[in-house]
C-alpha cells in the first residue's frame, strides 16, 4: 500500500502552494474582515485549471484525478477558506454532475465554460423548510411545452450572488409514487429573468464566499436544459453531495493545518515564566493530539477521494467519515489553537481566531455532522 502522492499530484500541490503564498495567504485577512468575494483570485484559479480539476480536458478541464483535487481545495484552504469553498462548490456541485448526468449539448454549453474558469456555478438545494430533509422540496417546475416553469426559493446558497449557472433541484411531479422520484434537476441561467438575488446572509466565518437566497418567480427553462431525466433530482443531488463531502472535508483539513502552523508557530515566538511555551509540556501534548488527529483526518479524505476516482459503491460512505471526521478534527485543532494563544488568540490581531470561526460551518453545510453519522450507520446496518 502506497501513502505517497504521485507526480501529477505533487505537481499540483506544489503549484497550488506557490499561489497561495504569493497571492491568497497575503490578502486573506482582507477578504475576511471586508466580506467581498475574491474575484480576481478566482478568476486567476480558473486560468490554472483548478476550477474544473477532475473534468476532461474535451470539457475544458484539467483532467487530473480526485486526490489531486482534494489536495488543491485543502492548500488554497489553508491561505484562505472562503476561497477554498467557492472552488469545491464549483468542482464537486456543478462541475461534477454535469460531467456525470449531462449530456454532450450540456456539457459544451455549460461544462466547458464552468470547467474553465470562464463562469462560475452554485447548487440550488436547499430551502427554508427543506434542510437536511432533502425531500422537502417546495420550488415547483412545471412543464410548459419547450420550456419548464420554475417558481420557488433557495437560501443558503454559497455562490449564489456572483454565480452564472446553478444547477437547481425542483419538484416536477407532486403525485409520484415515492417522493424521491418527484424532484427533478435543472441547468438554470441565472441571467433568466424571473432569477432574483434574496438576502445575503452575514455569517460567523467564510465571509469571501457569499450565502444567499434565490428567488424564482415565472423562470422559463428550456427543457433541454433538464438535467439526466424527470425523476432523477433526488439521486443527482444526493450521489453529487456524496463528491462535494469530499470537498468539505478537505476545506476543512486547510483550514486545521493552517491553525496547527500558526499555532506552532506562535509557541515559538511566546515567552511564559522565561521559557518559551512550547516547552511546557501541557502545550506540547496539545499540539501532539491537534497533529495526530489532523493526520489520521488526511488518511480519510485522501481515501474517500481515491474511492471516487476508482469508482468504488462504497466511497459515499467513505466520504461521509472524511467529512464528519476532518470538519470535527478541525474545529477542535481552531480551538486548541486559541488555547495556545492565549488571550491573542481571542482578538483579530493574530488569524487564530478565523480559523476558529471558519472551522465550524464544516460541520453543518453539505450535511451536519448528523446526517454524516446516519449515511455510515446505514451502510453499516445494510450489510
Amino acid at each position: 500500500m502506497d501513502f505517497t502522492l504521485n507526480e501529477n499530484q505533487k505537481m499540483i500541490q506544489n503549484m497550488v502552494k506557490r499561489f497561495v503564498k504569493d497571492k491568497l495567504a497575503p490578502i486573506a485577512a482582507d477578504i475576511d474582515k471586508k466580506g467581498e468575494f475574491p474575484k480576481k483570485i478566482v478568476k486567476e484559479l480558473g486560468k490554472q485549471g483548478i476550477m474544473g480539476i477532475s473534468v476532461p480536458s474535451q470539457w475544458g478541464g484539467s483532467e487530473m484525478d480526485v486526490v489531486s483535487y482534494a489536495i488543491a481545495v485543502e492548500e488554497i484552504s489553508r491561505g484562505c477558506a472562503s476561497t477554498g469553498v467557492i472552488v469545491s462548490v464549483n468542482n464537486s456541485l456543478v462541475c461534477d454532475p454535469i460531467l456525470q448526468y449531462g449530456n454532450d449539448y450540456q456539457k459544451e454549453e455549460f461544462l466547458t465554460p464552468l470547467a474553465s474558469g470562464k463562469k462560475l456555478g452554485c447548487f440550488a438545494l436547499t430551502e427554508p423548510g427543506a434542510g437536511s430533509d432533502a425531500l422537502n422540496q417546495k420550488t415547483v417546475a412545471v412543464k410548459d411545452g419547450d420550456y419548464y416553469i420554475i417558481n420557488g426559493s433557495k437560501n443558503f446558497i454559497t455562490n449564489a450572488s456572483e454565480a452564472d449557472i446553478a444547477i437547481v433541484i425542483a419538484v416536477t411531479d407532486k403525485n409520484a409514487t415515492k417522493k424521491s422520484r418527484s424532484i427533478s434537476a435543472f441547468i438554470v441561467d441565472m441571467k433568466s429573468e424571473g432569477v432574483s438575488i434574496g438576502k445575503i446572509e452575514d455569517k460567523l466565518g467564510i465571509k469571501g464566499a457569499s450565502s444567499c437566497s434565490i428567488i424564482f418567480e415565472d423562470v422559463k427553462v428550456p427543457a433541454n436544459q433538464l438535467l439526466g431525466n424527470e425523476g432523477d433530482g433526488f439521486k443527482i443531488a444526493m450521489t453529487t453531495l456524496d463528491g462535494g463531502r469530499i470537498g468539505i472535508a478537505a476545506q476543512a483539513l486547510g483550514i486545521a493545518q493552517s491553525a496547527l502552523d500558526d499555532a506552532v508557530a506562535y509557541s515559538k515566538e511566546r515567552k511564559q515564566f522565561n521559557q518559551y511555551i512550547h516547552e511546557f509540556q501541557g502545550i506540547q501534548f496539545m499540539m501532539a493530539e491537534m497533529s495526530t488527529k489532523l493526520e489520521a483526518a488526511r488518511l480519510l479524505v485522501y481515501k474517500s477521494a481515491y474511492l471516487k476516482e476508482i469508482k468504488d459503491p462504497n466511497y459515499g460512505t467513505f466520504s461521509a467519515m472524511a467529512k464528519l471526521y476532518a470538519a470535527e478534527t478541525a474545529s477542535f485543532i481552531a480551538t486548541k489553537g486559541i488555547q495556545i494563544h492565549g488571550g491573542y488568540g481571542y482578538t483579530k490581531d493574530y488569524p487564530a481566531e478565523r480559523h476558529f470561526r471558519d472551522a465550524r460551518i464544516t460541520e453543518i453545510y453539505e450535511g451536519t455532522s448528523e446526517i454524516q453519522k446516519i449515511v455510515i450507520a446505514r451502510s453499516l446496518l445494510k450489510n
